[in-house]
């Protein structure tokens, strides 16, 4: 469990990331995209700092997951623990991802 570098250009399907247990994070954007580009050292330092399970999607226009996850904006960051939902950023900043990463954690407490 830890930062993924690269995107996947196969994505999994939406069924596979809901049947995932633990903590994870799936990530849309595109290599390309300087939003996305801008976001990668805060979301690496974060994720040595809270593990979690990280799959990368290289979006698309009509791709099958990120549409079933409503994402329009990139870099989208969906939040999920044993496949439920907790939190969907767009474009977020650092403080936004530390709270949601918090979230996360805090949950596995729970």
């Amino acid at each position: 469990m830890a930062f993924t570098q690269e995107y996947a250009d196969q994505e999994p399907s939406r069924a596979e990331i809901d049947a995932l247990a633990g903590p994870v994070v799936v990530e849309f954007g595109a290599p390309w995209c300087p939003h996305c580009i801008a976001v990668q050292s805060a979301l690496e330092v974060l994720m040595q700092e809270f593990p979690v399970h990280h799959i990368k999607i290289y979006d698309g226009k009509g791709l099958p997951l990120g549409r079933s996850f409503r994402v329009k904006l990139w870099p989208s960051l969906v939040f999920l623990r044993d496949g439920n939902v907790l939190r969907q950023l767009a474009r977020p900043g650092r403080d936004q991802m530390r709270e949601a990463f918090e979230a996360l954690a805090a949950e596995e407490a729970r």
